[in-house]
């Protein structure tokens, strides 16, 4: 259907049927030029004469629709809308209008930053786990060393549980369990040097145990195995190695106060202060601000324990290890994050209500041990 042209606005008058009844001819329409008018003859005044055919015939059997004047082609798109009824003014067009504000409803409260997780839940579980820890390594240092071992066995439990869900990867979980508990126990009685063989005959065995299966993907399982020896077990072993010294159960609090304070000064400098991204790609929640903070929290803390909990420390030595201890923690933080980036998953476990699972609390820990074990045999000798 054609509309009318752009042009001047039409003259007064009436508009009404013709007498021919349904016409088909030239009408003055509502623009600059004759339009064809299909339908009802409506006209203004006298309409000249055309050709007239039966009723039947017509196309249409509403009347076109008027559409109204406006200053200029392009003006107002509400304006391009509106359209006139046969016998009635210009009307607009309001099926749908747009809802209108309400300006009774005050405006949203900005949200707050939220940790993302259950905090006491997971204060809870903290101020457990530190108990049994604390209780283990003041009383009996053998208990200590198993509850080392037993956290090893479940990290490579999750480990590898994730790495068969997610990628399909199988490494040999019973090799890797009973090689990593006795790497830790081989750490505490025959030190670095047990430490070294226990991981070379762990490797060992999970070369032979995949040998039980099909050959398919056999160095893909055999590297995540050895993999995850050294990632989970060997490290660990570090904090039994701390544990053989004279004054081993304050060696192993310094290392675990200044990791939890690391990660405690991160977590608080940057949710309140945190604006430039530290590694936005691997973990977008961290910031340098809250770098700046574990580096600031931990170096406070390690010239305390120096001075006051190790033997022949001293504090500026604390200094040192405090900044180690949170450059170390913080890269390991990020490789655990890397890992579960590449898994598609956001925790390794549900083991920990508010924590995750025992690798989300290892992350930091596991490679911060032999930094600290390092620097304290540097510092003060091993004995």
């Amino acid at each position: 259907m054609n509309d009318s042209s752009w042009g001047a606005p039409p003259q007064a008058g009436y508009w009404g049927p013709t007498d021919q009844g349904h016409g088909h001819g030239p009408a003055q329409g509502h623009g600059q030029g004759p339009v064809q008018g299909q339908g009802h003859g409506y006209v203004r005044g006298a309409v000249p004469a055309g050709p007239a055919y039966d009723a039947r015939e017509a196309p249409h059997t509403r009347p076109m629709p008027i559409v109204p004047e406006v200053a200029a082609h392009g003006g107002n798109q509400d304006d391009d809308r509106r359209a006139a009824s046969p016998s009635g003014p210009p009307v607009r067009n309001e099926t749908n209008p747009e809802p209108m504000p309400d300006a009774s409803q005050p405006a949203p409260k900005p949200q707050k930053k939220s940790a993302g997780r259950d905090l006491s839940a997971a204060i809870g579980v903290g101020v457990g786990l530190g108990a049994v820890i604390v209780a283990s390594l003041f009383i009996v240092k053998a208990v200590f060393v198993g509850v080392v071992a037993v956290a090893v066995v479940v990290g490579l439990w999750e480990l590898t549980k994730r790495l068969d869900e997610r990628k399909g990867i199988r490494a040999p979980l019973v090799p890797l369990a009973l090689g990593g508990a006795a790497m830790v126990v081989a750490g505490y009685v025959r030190g670095a040097e047990g430490a070294w063989v226990a991981m070379a005959l762990t490797a060992l065995a999970v070369l032979v145990w995949r040998m039980t299966e099909p050959p398919e993907n056999y160095l893909r399982d055999v590297t995540a195995g050895v993999f995850a020896a050294f990632y989970v077990p060997f490290l660990a072993t570090s904090v039994a190695m701390m544990l053989t010294a004279d004054d081993g159960p304050q060696r192993v609090l310094t290392f675990l106060l200044l990791t939890v304070v690391s990660d405690t000064g991160a977590y608080a400098v940057g949710w309140r202060f945190g604006r430039t991204k530290l590694a936005p790609r691997i973990s977008p929640g961290k910031t340098r601000e809250g770098l700046a903070g574990a580096v600031s929290f931990a170096m406070v803390v390690g010239a305390l324990c120096m001075q006051f909990l190790i033997d022949d420390g001293v504090w500026w030595q604390g200094l040192v290890l405090g900044l180690a201890v949170a450059v170390s923690a913080t890269l390991g933080d990020l490789g655990e994050s890397m890992i579960k980036r590449d898994l598609g998953i956001k925790d390794m476990g549900t083991l920990l209500p508010g924590h995750g699972g025992i690798m989300d609390r290892l992350d930091s820990l596991l490679p911060t041990a032999p930094v600290v074990w390092l620097l304290l045999v540097l510092f003060v000798g091993s004995g």
